[in-house]
């Protein structure tokens, strides 16, 4: 098994793609070890490896995220020999399904609909390139509460992505949004 390895803009995270898929759709953001246990042995598996301190899992990629304190030359060979032991034993990448937050819904109105359309379209693709994903959790009085997953959790430019980006490009489509803010 090959597995590429792709630094993301975040100087703490590295995109690992193993060439099969990972999770096929859908992603899985685990931010301690805790959350990973009894619910994704490949999550566990790479929080075992000392400085693992997020795992984000994706269609065909996982972005490891690692403390201040560790240097990827010593933690890269236990992450990749974790991700090889764990697709060359065949296990499961989860124990059970995720629920989709972007998908839409039929309560959805008109306007988170649209929000909704247009990050999955638009935003999504991009943000998945640099190891990560976005999350929709709301739209009130003309705000869009969004979370950053993966490589864009803590990323210094994530802020940037929000206002320059995903910001603007939402008022450009959909007039009624006035502003976008992460919820952590």
């Amino acid at each position: 098994m090959f597995i590429q390895t792709e630094e993301t803009p975040n100087p703490a995270t590295l995109k690992f793609i193993p060439g099969r898929d990972v999770l096929g759709s859908g992603t899985a953001d685990f931010t301690q070890a805790t959350e990973a246990a009894g619910r994704s042995p490949l999550a566990e598996a790479l929080f075992a490896v000392e400085g693992v301190t997020r795992v984000f899992l994706a269609g065909d990629f996982i972005t490891v995220t690692k403390s201040d304190q560790r240097d990827w030359y010593v933690m890269k060979p236990g992450i990749l020999g974790a991700i090889m032991e764990h697709f060359a034993a065949n296990r499961p990448v989860l124990l059970s399904a995720l629920a989709d937050d972007n998908a839409i819904s039929e309560d959805d109105d008109e306007i988170v609909a649209q929000i909704k359309e247009l990050l999955d379209t638009k935003v999504r693709p991009a943000v998945a390139q640099d190891g990560g994903d976005i999350t929709f959790h709301g739209f009130e009085r003309g705000i869009v509460y969004l979370t950053m997953k993966g490589a864009c959790a803590g990323c210094p430019s994530s802020t940037a992505t929000l206002k320059s980006g995903i910001e603007n490009m939402l008022r450009y489509y959909i007039p009624e949004v006035v502003e976008v803010q992460q919820i952590r």
